[in-house]
């Protein structure tokens, strides 16, 4: 029997019952910690975006994008912040001379 394009390209069959099985598995992906902002782009990809979250799932790099989307959004955020803080006057020297003042601010 001739081999098929999967068997040249190093593919395998598994035998169940009367029919051939192509034997695949995704490609490893490191682990990477998830943030809040990389669970809500992802819930944004599953709803908006599907075929985008099925080509990074099935390549095996949703975890990595997520993990890079987190950590860009995360420092995003804390720019923002730090803009904030300086455009009210908030600053560690007002938290140290009147602490009331500053919780206020907040």
């Amino acid at each position: 029997m001739a081999k098929t394009i999967f068997e040249e390209l190093g593919g395998k069959y598994e035998r169940q019952g009367d029919y051939l099985i192509p034997c695949i598995a995704l490609p490893a992906e490191k682990e990477r910690p998830i943030g809040i902002w990389g669970q809500r782009h992802l819930e944004y990809l599953k709803h908006y975006r599907k075929v985008t979250y099925t080509n990074l799932l099935s390549s095996g790099r949703l975890n990595t994008y997520l993990a890079d989307i987190d950590k860009q959004a995360q420092e995003r955020f804390e720019r923002l912040i730090e803009g904030m803080k300086q455009a009210q006057g908030i600053m560690e020297r007002l938290k140290e001379d009147n602490a009331l003042e500053w919780v206020q601010k907040i």
